[in-house]
């Protein structure tokens, strides 16, 4: 070995050395959108919650955060939603605010959508198990209108909410979709393959949220995975958890995720805001796209759905 190369390692070495053990490492929260879901394509209400709690404590995941839209409660599927929300609870789990009515910030205004807040908070505050996290429908913080994402944004703050942002988004609920529209017209649906779509789908979308955080933060961050109360993370979320830690990843808790310092970190002033943190700062900073992971893409992941799980061949 040459005195150069022996000094080119040496150096390598004092820079990884240099490098604190939680920036390599590659850290990653679950959370669950729209907490109390409808009936789905495969599972009553409660079957669901009751498969999901069970898939959880099977791959060891000591705490996920269930965002909740207490207005679903009201709704003919929402009966027994109180119950399935505290056996979330007891399992372990946090709860936290997803607005009463899911409405979409740009479509609805400020006023009338920290007023949907409101009416929110009333029904989570006191509860066991809630977080004063707050997260948009849509990840929708104000789109293009910058003093719409402002009057959000103070409104959280004045109300003691933080947002509880993303940083990893795979668009699970599209797959659920087209589940729900394959097994309502009769369709032969390939199980295994699902499962493989599903977790490849949410694996690759970590490992994109991750290397773009790596670039636009110079670390990684304790990253915040966005899924929904689906019949597939019934399913499939043991298997996900699996692959994910196959892949490199720990699994950590919502309360560790969110004491990372890129939850203190202000936030990002961008053209547009929606979407995953780390795709706003990376929008701020002038990243190029793509700054989303391609299968959020519906035309995409429709296809490659119709292919893997119905065996469908492609238009010519």
């Amino acid at each position: 070995m040459t005195m150069t190369l022996r000094r080119l390692i040496l150096i390598l070495l004092a820079l990884l050395a240099a490098v604190p053990a939680a920036a390599q490492e590659k850290r990653i929260a679950l959370t669950f959108d729209d907490v109390p879901r409808t009936r789905g394509a495969l599972f009553t209400p409660g079957e669901r919650t009751r498969r999901l709690i069970a898939q959880l404590r099977r791959a060891k995941v000591a705490q996920a955060a269930m965002f909740v839209n207490p207005g679903s409660l009201a709704t003919a599927d929402g009966a027994g939603g109180e119950q399935r929300i505290a056996a979330y609870v007891a399992a372990g789990h946090v709860i936290g605010d997803h607005s009463f009515s899911h409405p979409a910030l740009s479509r609805i205004g400020a006023t009338a959508f920290l007023a949907d807040i409101d009416r929110s908070e009333a029904w989570l505050k006191g509860r066991t198990g809630y977080r004063p996290w707050f997260r948009f429908p849509f990840l929708d913080e104000g789109g293009s209108d910058r003093a719409l994402r402002d009057a959000a944004r103070a409104g959280l703050a004045a109300r003691g909410l933080s947002n509880a942002y993303v940083t990893v988004d795979g668009s699970d609920w599209n797959i659920e979709y087209q589940l729900e529209q394959a097994v309502r017209a009769g369709k032969r649906v390939d199980y295994p393959a699902l499962r493989t779509l599903y977790v490849e789908t949410m694996v690759r979308s970590a490992d994109f949220g991750d290397a773009l955080a790596r670039r636009v933060l110079g670390r990684s961050p304790a990253h915040v995975l966005l899924l929904h109360e689906t019949d597939l993370a019934a399913l499939y979320v043991a298997d996900l958890a699996r692959a994910l830690r196959r892949d490199g990843w720990t699994i950590v808790t919502a309360d560790a995720a969110y004491a990372d310092p890129l939850a203190a970190a202000p936030a990002p002033d961008t053209p547009v805001a929606q979407g995953t943190r780390i795709e706003m700062i990376a929008l701020e900073q002038g990243v190029p796209a793509p700054r989303s992971y391609e299968r959020n893409d519906s035309r995409l992941a429709n296809r490659l759905f119709a292919t893997w799980v119905l065996h469908e061949k492609e238009a010519p």
